[in-house]
């Protein structure tokens, strides 16, 4: 088993002196592996790289030696004693070794290699992807009635890895939208890079992306109505992965399952991550516009950001001394001097501005004029950050709960309040009638007035009785002294 520290020193060639070397080095056995050649020695790993590396990655049968036995203490490499190669006695006793790839060290291989092989500015989405997605939930929930353990494990490993993939190129794609939007490089030609990408994006797949998003809710429900622990069952017997016991399988396929559901699925307060999407795509939109604000700023004014740059930097140039530039330097940036030493003290009849500033305590300033030199302003009023998402959620739980207010004050009025338990909805809204209709109540001639209060379209009327009376709730009994309740709807005139 690898630790922690030793899966990070199998990166350590990455940042040693002769990484060029030792990268060269793995990639002749990237390249013998693809030819179904497993072990090599220093001469065959100099040959591979005499015939497949350009000029500045051949090495010697000398030089690939020590860097062999590095790779191998670095766990890059296994070694094993290859006493074939031995012509004579001589030869046997310098122990001639071969190497092959560790299977921790291909996995580390291969990760640079895709990192330096990556294209950090290209992204792609696939939307042909969601329609696969839905068929393969159709599919599954039938190979989970019919309890054929090897379709469902096939299925669900399909499903967690397009869905991985999916998941990663969208997160890129906003991603690389987001660098190419905070770019200083303000011009016409990335703005209409910018605002094709987007286009295309939601041409196409945030559009599929919305119109399969419910399909798949309603797949995902018609798959857990099949019976979610039993599939979890089956996929955790019928993996492959020996080394890990059923319990973990099952635990693992549990989690998988949890995530892909939660794709297209949101919980309890909580938003999908499809719905993430849909709003990133609505941010994107919005940097895209005010990319072309500046664009349109840039063009009207004519004054850019580097055109600025590019008038100073002809300044510090044609200077004629140095003192003349750091004379400019002061000038424009304004770091030659400490500002904040000419602050006064708030109170001057503690501290007078005549007294010098060895003998003054220190003056308080604010945190603009002491990182910036500038003083501080109000400034311009900040850009209000708008939560679209946030709000239509919060008013759909608003008028959620409104609604049960609603339905449980009606409850109170066809059915009462005596010889039943109200609930803890029909509780809350008598326990507010109540409020009011004691609050509206006042004597007149030594007598107390009835009183009503009204809520949620029903009104309750507060009378006096010969006898108390008891009302049942969820939280216990409620006693009335000499005192009558009815609840009645409002109607409206």
């Amino acid at each position: 088993m690898f630790l922690q520290e030793d899966r990070l020193k199998l990166f350590a060639f990455t940042v040693a002196e002769k990484r060029t070397e030792y990268l060269w080095v793995l990639r002749a056995f990237d390249v013998a592996r693809a030819n179904y050649v497993v072990l090599l020695h220093a001469a065959d790993v100099a040959d591979t790289l005499a015939r497949h590396a350009p000029p500045e990655g051949q090495l010697s049968a000398a030089d690939t030696a020590p860097l062999l036995e590095q790779l191998h203490s670095w766990d890059l490499l296994e070694r094993s004693y290859d006493g074939s190669r031995a012509a004579t006695l001589a030869e046997y006793r310098n122990r001639h070794f071969v190497y092959q790839f560790s299977q921790a060290g291909y996995a580390a291989f291969r990760a640079v290699e895709d990192v330096l092989g990556a294209r950090l500015d290209d992204a792609s989405l696939s939307r042909l992807v969601l329609p696969e997605l839905l068929a393969d939930m159709h599919e599954l929930a039938e190979a989970n009635r019919q309890g054929d353990g090897d379709r469902i494990f096939r299925k669900l490993s399909r499903l967690d890895s397009t869905l991985s993939e999916m998941a990663t190129r969208a997160a890129h794609f906003y991603l690389v939208l987001g660098d190419l939007v905070r770019t200083t490089e303000i011009t016409p030609e990335s703005f209409l890079v910018h605002k094709d990408a987007l286009l295309t994006h939601m041409r196409e797949f945030s559009s599929d992306l919305s119109r399969y998003a419910p399909k798949l809710a309603d797949a995902i429900a018609l798959v857990e109505s099949t019976g979610i622990t039993e599939l979890i069952e089956r996929a955790a017997v019928s993996d492959e992965r020996v080394f890990l016991s059923v319990e973990e399988r099952r635990a693992d396929w549990q989690a998988r399952w949890s995530g892909l559901s939660h794709w297209f699925v949101a919980a309890e307060a909580e938003t999908s991550e499809s719905d993430r999407l849909r709003e990133g795509t609505m941010s994107a939109i919005a940097a895209v516009l005010s990319l072309l604000r500046r664009v349109t700023e840039t063009r009207k004014g004519g004054v850019s950001r580097e055109s600025q740059l590019r008038h100073l930097a002809g300044w510090f140039a044609n200077t004629s001394s140095e003192d003349s530039a750091h004379a400019l330097f002061h000038a424009v940036f304004g770091l030659g001097r400490p500002r904040h030493l000419s602050m006064v003290h708030p109170d001057a009849d503690i501290v007078p501005s005549s007294r010098t500033w060895w003998e003054a305590p220190p003056v308080e300033i604010s945190r603009t004029l002491a990182e910036t030199g500038r003083t501080p302003t109000p400034g311009m009023p900040g850009r209000l950050q708008r939560n679209d998402g946030g709000v239509r959620r919060l008013r759909e739980q608003q008028l959620e709960a409104q609604r049960t207010r609603s339905a449980a004050a009606q409850s109170l009025a066809a059915t009462g309040v005596y010889e039943r338990v109200l609930n803890e909805e029909e509780t809350e809204v008598l326990l507010s009638l109540l409020n009011a209709a004691l609050t509206a109540r006042v004597r007149v001639s030594g007598r107390t007035a009835s009183g009503t209060g009204s809520d949620s379209g029903v009104r309750l009327t507060l009378s006096e009785s010969p006898i108390s009376t008891v009302v049942q709730t969820m939280r216990g009994r409620l006693h009335l002294d000499r005192l009558q309740l009815d609840v009645a709807e409002v109607v409206a005139r």
